[in-house]
């Protein structure tokens, strides 16, 4: 029986079948590093493209608050208390659906975010009473 590790035949190919698994390996790792920094890239687009259509529904639905004003300030009485009554509410609902329409999703949650910023307590205070009320509502129904 032949000493494999006498042998210099068996010396090479055994060095050389280690390169090759080095080599394969270092590919699989490039592949899959390509392949996870595609997924990135895809999932970022995805997110992107997502936000955006937010965005639009946002302005969209602003658009039609803003319509809704307008209707109701055309229709509505003009006169007396409910007239003014009627006037101040399409005026309010109109300009609601301007800021809507102007700021989108994106706009609203930086104007939240800064609120929250500048009022921590009150916020806090908020966020806890919102919390009480939805669990209570989900622990009587």
């Amino acid at each position: 029986m032949a000493n494999t590790t006498t042998n210099p035949k068996n010396r090479d190919s055994g060095q050389t079948t280690t390169e090759k698994a080095k080599d394969v390996a270092s590919s699989a790792y490039e592949k899959g590093k390509e392949m996870l920094s595609s997924a990135g890239q895809a999932v970022g687009q995805a997110a992107s493209t997502v936000g955006k259509t937010a965005d639009n529904l946002t302005s969209s639905a602003g658009s039609g608050i803003k319509s809704l004003g307008d209707t109701i300030e055309k229709r509505g009485p003009h006169e007396g208390m409910l007239g003014n009554a009627s006037q101040a509410v399409a005026s309010t609902i109109k300009h609601t659906g301007e800021y809507i329409e102007q700021e989108g999703l994106s706009g609203m949650v930086d104007d939240v975010s800064g609120v929250i910023r500048r009022n921590p307590i009150p916020a806090v205070l908020v966020g806890l009473a919102v919390g009480f009320l939805i669990g209570r509502t989900l622990r009587s129904s």
